[in-house]
Parts: C-alpha cells; sequence; structure tokens
C-alpha cells in the first residue's frame, strides 16, 4: 500500500505505518457505539451540592491552598479560528447577503467590545465609522484591512468591554487563573495554539500580563504548545484508499481536540483545570464561577485522598474487610459498579480488579442542565470488561436505530459544558500515562472535501470523551451562568457578554 516516499513521509510526522493502517481500519469497519445502560441524575450520576456543601468545600479549598504545595495549572484549548463566528458577515461581504443576524450586527454595533477598535481602524484611513457604509465597515472587521477578526483565533478577539479597556478572553482566562488557579503567588496557564496563530498568543501575553500581576499581586507563567503532527490522522477517499493530494502525496488533517491528550500528557501538576477558551464572563459574573470551581476541586481532592489512603493500606496490610470497603468506595463514590459476574471471582481476581480500578487519574466534571445545546452529556456506560461507569458521551457515539439507546439519551438531563479539574499523578506523585487510559474505539469519522473532492476524515477519541473514558469521574451539577460560550459574534451581545 505505501510507497516508499509515503513511509518516509509518515516517519517524519513522528508517527508509523502501523498507525496509518490502524486509521485506515477504522475507516473501513467504523467506530462502534457505546453501550449506554442510562442517564446520569441528580442522585444516580450527578452530584448537586447544597450551599452549606458549596461553603464548606470552598473553605477546604482555601485551606488546602493555603497549607499545601499542590500545583495548580489552567489548560485552555485556544487553537480555534474565529471563521465560523463570523460566517453571515462573511457572507455579506462576499455575497452582499445580509439575514437577521447581520441586521442585528449592524444595529447594535455600538455594543461591541471590540467598537472602539474597529472605529480606530477606520479612522486611521480617514473613514468615519457612523457615515461607512456596511461592506467597508465588514472589510475593516474582517480582513487585514482592517483588524482581521475574521482570522484570528477567538482568544485575541475583544470579548468583554471596561471602563478603561476591553478583554480578550485570554485576558479573562488570566484573571481567572488568579481567582482560583493561584498557588504559592503563582499562576500557571497553558494554552494549546495552532502555529500560523502562536506568535500573536505570545505577543498578547507579553502585552498584558504587567497589568494582571500588578492587578493581583503575583505572578504568571504562561506557556503554549501546538498540536503534534503525530497526532494528524491520514484522509481516505469514500472507498478508503489513501487520498492523496496533487502530487500524488498523501493528506494528513488535525485528529479533532482528542489530539491534545498529547499536550496535556506533557504538564506537570498535581491538579489541571480545562475550560474552552470562547467560555468566559465579564467580571461582575465571575463568582458562581470561581465558587464552583473551588467546590469541584474540594470534591476531587476528598475523593483522590480516599483512594490514595486505600492504596497505602492495600501495600501494607490487605485485608478481607478492607477489599470489601474498598469494593464499596467504588461503587458508592467512584460510581463504578464490577461486572455483572464479579461475585463469582477468586479473591486475588478481586484484588486485581479493585487496585486496577483505583490506580487511575481522576477528574470532576461540571454539568449545567440540559438547554438543548448540542454536544455531550454524562451517562452510565458498559466498559469493556464488563463494569459500568460514568462517561461523557457524545450523540455520535450513540445508536439511535436501538429504541432502547434512543430513549436513553434522549432521557439525559444535563450536559457537558467542558468544566473539568483534573488529578494526573497517581499515590506515589508520578504523572499517569494518560494515553493508557484512553478507549481507542471511540473516535469520529467525519466526511469532507479537498480541492473539490469528497474524502473521508477521522478524529481522535475526544479529549473529555473517549480520551478519557477510563479515568476514574465524578459529574457535579453547575449553574447554567457558569456556560457562556461564544459560537457566533451576536453572542457577544447576550446580558452575560456586556
Amino acid at each position: 500500500m505505501w510507497t516508499e516516499y509515503d513511509s518516509e513521509i509518515i516517519k517524519k510526522r513522528g508517527s508509523d505505518t502501523a498507525a496509518v493502517e490502524e486509521q485506515i481500519s477504522y475507516f473501513v469497519k467504523g467506530f462502534p457505539y457505546l453501550r449506554l445502560e442510562g442517564s446520569a441524575v441528580v442522585g444516580n450520576g450527578v452530584i448537586k451540592l447544597d450551599t452549606e456543601a458549596i461553603q464548606s468545600l470552598v473553605n477546604d479549598f482555601d485551606n488546602i491552598i493555603a497549607e499545601s504545595d499542590l500545583t495548580l495549572l489552567k489548560f485552555v484549548p485556544a487553537s480555534g479560528a474565529a471563521t465560523r463566528m463570523f460566517k453571515s458577515l462573511f457572507a455579506f461581504l462576499e455575497e452582499g447577503k445580509a439575514d437577521k443576524s447581520v441586521e442585528e450586527f449592524y444595529s447594535n454595533l455600538k455594543s461591541f467590545a471590540f467598537y472602539p477598535a474597529l472605529e480606530e481602524a477606520l479612522g486611521n484611513d480617514g473613514i468615519d465609522i457612523l457615515t461607512a457604509d456596511r461592506k467597508t465597515i465588514a472589510q475593516y472587521f474582517l480582513t487585514g484591512t482592517g483588524l482581521g477578526y475574521g482570522y484570528l483565533p477567538k482568544g485575541l478577539l475583544y470579548f468583554h468591554a471596561y471602563e478603561n479597556r476591553s478583554r480578550t478572553p485570554l485576558e479573562e482566562h488570566l484573571v481567572e487563573g488568579a481567582l482560583y488557579a493561584k498557588a504559592g503567588g503563582m499562576v500557571h496557564l497553558h494554552f494549546t495554539v495552532s502555529p500560523e496563530h502562536r506568535d500573536k498568543f505570545e505577543k498578547h501575553v507579553v502585552e498584558v500580563i504587567p497589568h494582571y500581576e500588578s492587578l493581583f499581586g503575583l505572578k504568571y507563567f504562561v506557556s503554549f504548545s501546538e498540536q503534534e503532527a503525530a497526532t494528524d490522522t491520514i484522509a481516505v477517499n469514500l472507498d478508503n484508499t489513501p487520498f492523496r493530494e496533487k502530487d500524488g502525496g498523501l493528506h494528513f488533517r488535525p485528529a479533532g481536540h482528542g489530539a491534545l491528550l498529547e499536550n496535556l500528557s506533557q504538564l506537570d501538576a498535581d491538579v489541571i483545570f480545562i475550560k474552552n477558551i470562547d467560555n468566559v464572563v465579564p467580571d461582575r459574573l465571575k463568582d458562581e464561577t470561581v465558587k464552583y470551581k473551588k467546590a469541584l476541586l474540594g470534591v476531587l481532592l476528598k475523593v483522590q485522598k480516599q483512594v490514595f489512603e486505600f492504596l497505602e493500606k492495600v501495600e501494607k496490610e490487605p485485608s478481607i474487610s478492607l477489599l470489601e470497603e474498598i469494593e464499596l468506595f467504588l461503587k458508592e463514590k467512584l460510581s463504578v459498579a464490577p461486572p455483572a459476574d464479579y461475585e463469582l471471582n477468586a479473591e486475588e481476581q478481586r484484588w486485581t480488579y479493585v487496585k486496577g480500578k483505583l490506580n487511575r487519574p481522576i477528574r470532576v466534571c461540571g454539568m449545567v442542565k440540559n438547554e438543548g445545546e448540542p454536544g455531550g452529556g454524562p451517562f452510565w456506560v458498559k466498559n469493556k470488561d464488563g463494569s459500568v461507569a460514568l462517561q461523557i458521551v457524545e450523540s455520535a457515539q450513540i445508536d439511535f436505530g436501538d429504541e432502547t439507546q434512543k430513549n436513553i439519551a434522549q432521557s439525559a438531563t444535563h450536559f457537558n459544558p467542558v468544566d473539568l479539574i483534573c488529578a494526573v499523578k497517581d499515590v506515589n506523585g508520578k504523572l499517569f500515562p494518560l494515553k493508557d487510559f484512553r478507549d481507542p474505539d471511540t473516535g469520529f469519522i467525519t466526511q469532507k472535501s479537498k480541492d473539490g473532492i469528497d474524502l473521508k476524515a477521522q478524529e481522535l477519541p475526544g479529549l473529555w470523551n473517549g480520551a478519557m473514558a477510563n479515568w476514574n469521574t465524578l459529574f457535579v451539577e453547575v449553574p447554567l451562568i457558569t456556560f457562556n460560550p461564544v459560537k457566533t459574534v451576536n453572542d457577544l451581545l447576550r446580558e452575560q457578554h456586556q
């Protein structure tokens, strides 16, 4: 199948032909559906914290951070371009089509945080924004003639206006970091970015960090990484043969956010907060976000402490009573139900099972009530070993042709807003090899095109889906105000972003 040149190119990308052939095999056979056992709801898979519990956890958070040497880090996927935010505006600029969203944009132009910058860009060329025609404004807004917003990443756009300045999402994450990810007077943040935008991100950080270090009296350590070429997946024709460029070379494509597992694996921290770049709010609405972030970390640390205590006891003084205590903990606290025939196992097999289930990365995921947003949700899923545990499942992973599975999916009450707190070190303080806890059978196949020719592309198991399928997982209900993504430019007109 492969020419010598193919093999050389694959090797240069940091991969090998066996990995590429495995990708092609998934195109041929497809990815299997997950087997849902039920939707996770409050009282059965989703934890609902009352006011007293939240305050107690927040207090625990503050005490632990003050007394321990935990390293905290915010991990922010930020490589996505903002192009899709401006789909209607591009159509207007290129074809003169003005739909309702275009009308809304122009009618509320002064309400956007980027208005002063746009006004200045036009003014630099002697154009008054108040008398300029709409196409000229769109040109200066979207293209390199002015702001170039149509080709920038979301993280570098002005989202929120304040009295003396406007802030980008990157800046809002710097502020969030100071409010809940500070330890020892330091805040560590890591942004995953695309190669073509890295210089712009680095420049922006250099420009704004002095302001926030002075504002909060702390030190920021900001790092960046890019999606590695080795994680790209091969594209195929509709008949599953390798898709080739006009020069005969193989065509590889970025493999979705699941590829960021490699980036995450290279970060050394005790606790990692994960949150998308566009899910930010102005300062006046940050209190709820901060409160629940601290509460979620409190939940995580309590569970992790118990896990570590059990693992230490197992090594020192294993007993049948300890085994039974761990089995109950797995079921009641970690929401891991054993296989149906588990009770038939010998004691040695039971020990192997419980130690394997305990010794895993842990994540606590905030879940919001389902308001009809597209995306994944919390479910009980049957694992390959027959056990049942909690997972975040995307609709593409569900067999809607099966009436039972369809009914479970439609009974879901909560939605995944990508609000995760992760513990990625074992009882000895060593980083877990995160790839070992991925389910490779949970990727996605999509249809795309290149040079006008249809092709099939493949995404790796999603970062918070299949890439974390075998982590110990807890779901906690968080309020909807903590979930405020920006998918279109007019989302910035919502009350939460004003």
